[in-house]
């Protein structure tokens, strides 16, 4: 095939974790910038089979539709609409053959969706020790970290008590989505979170993930030093890829690849990324799967490196948002769909000729770049347009409080 089914980074996979088993650094298989640990999960990949870190994905990726039924299941949600909420990621041949390709993104998706897990059954200490190993994996989950804050309030989470989910089909529910859909958004309401935002909970959760990532990356840094430092995490933080991606920033980097970009440039690209982050969060916080689907979706559309592995980011956080959307399938969903594959496949057209046919097309690639973003930025909107927000927990009575009649 011109085009390889297996994903070239799999090969990177492979090449540091041969090197993993044998004693040396990962790091000395250039191009690898990734964590240790995806390299020491893939070393049976030497020893027993090729394909077993494609199996090790795979498998991911029917845990991934197992735990978006028990998130829906644990919200209320009907079994044969969780069903089918799961089968859209299930069925979705663009998430199938991520994995099946051999890239390491199904196993960071059910590492997320298990952190949503262990919030709504209350397990506080496994979500943080959870989220500070996947923030370690992969740096993007780090932009959860706001809204998971915003969400451990003491209305919701309280001593000895397993905080209540707001039952989907609940008679009260739908009177409580308006009323809280207007609350939401209240900046006094934001004020008044922000100035309790520190309690016992929050510390803990903030304390044990953050021991968690440091426990990780210091551990690794003694084993790897600096290459591993740079590889693994600031090289994402400082990333100026030259090579064409879905971005519309990537044109401007590659005419600018060899000359250091100023302060300002650097501000002007993450400042878009950051005011609309903060805007979502504050807006949606408590609403934390819908809120986290807007982040990573946003997050994506607004980066200044995009590869099409990243929309299975926010891909696996869909179905869990479905039930709540009021937008018909005939024809605004359908719409949306082909509008955001058309787009993709446009762009994928002049990448195509750039890449395997050396035309000189990069205006035309770079103006699709820009069409995509349009289209992006449209389905974020009709999405949130057509979200009926619903909060995950309910209030619980404060310790002490006198019950009114």
């Amino acid at each position: 095939m011109e085009v390889r089914y297996t994903d070239v980074d799999y090969l990177v996979f492979s090449d540091a974790a041969s090197l993993m088993a044998s004693g040396k650094s990962p790091y000395q298989r250039s191009t690898y910038r990734y964590s240790p640990l995806i390299a020491f999960l893939l070393i049976p990949n030497s020893i027993i089979h090729h394909s077993w870190g494609k199996f090790i994905f795979s498998a991911s990726d029917l845990l991934v539709g197992l735990l978006i039924h028990t998130i829906l299941k644990l919200r209320g949600v009907p079994q044969s609409i969780s069903t089918y909420c799961a089968m859209v990621w299930l069925v979705n041949p663009f998430t199938f053959t991520i994995g099946t390709r051999g890239n390491c993104e199904p196993v960071v998706c059910a590492m997320v969706l298990w952190i949503i897990v262990c919030l709504m059954n209350g397990n506080l200490l496994q979500a943080a020790v959870w989220y500070g190993l996947v923030v370690h994996l992969r740096i993007y989950p780090i932009i959860y970290a706001l809204p998971i804050i915003l969400v451990l309030d003491p209305l919701y989470f309280q001593s000895g008590k397993k905080p209540a989910v707001i039952d989907w089909s609940s008679s009260r529910i739908k009177s409580a989505f308006k009323s809280s859909s207007t609350k939401g958004g209240d900046p006094h309401h934001t004020w008044v979170s922000l100035t309790r935002l520190v309690t016992v909970r929050r510390l803990m959760f903030g304390l044990v993930s953050g021991a968690v990532f440091f426990c990780c990356t210091g551990f690794f840094f003694y084993l790897y030093g600096w290459e591993f430092l740079h590889e693994a995490l600031l090289y994402h933080l400082t990333r100026t890829d030259p090579r064409h991606n879905f971005s519309i920033i990537f044109y401007h980097i590659y005419l600018q690849y060899e000359h250091e970009f100023s302060a300002l440039e650097k501000l002007i690209s993450f400042l878009p990324q950051i005011i609309v982050q903060l805007v979502l969060i504050f807006r949606f916080a408590q609403d934390l799967p819908f809120c986290f689907f807007v982040q990573t979706l946003a997050f994506v559309a607004f980066n200044k490196v995009i590869t099409a592995q990243y929309f299975v980011w926010f891909f696996c956080l869909l179905p869990l948002i479905l039930p709540w959307c009021s937008m018909k399938l005939k024809w605004k969903g359908l719409a949306c769909n082909f509008l955001w594959m058309g787009a993709q496949t446009h762009w994928l057209i002049w990448g195509y000729l750039l890449e395997f046919k050396g035309k000189h097309v990069f205006i035309q690639l770079w103006l699709a770049s820009l069409f995509f973003l349009a289209v992006n930025t449209f389905v974020l909107i009709s999405i949130i347009r057509h979200h009926t927000y619903s909060p995950v927990f309910k209030r619980l009575e404060r310790v002490g409080s006198k019950k009114t009649s």
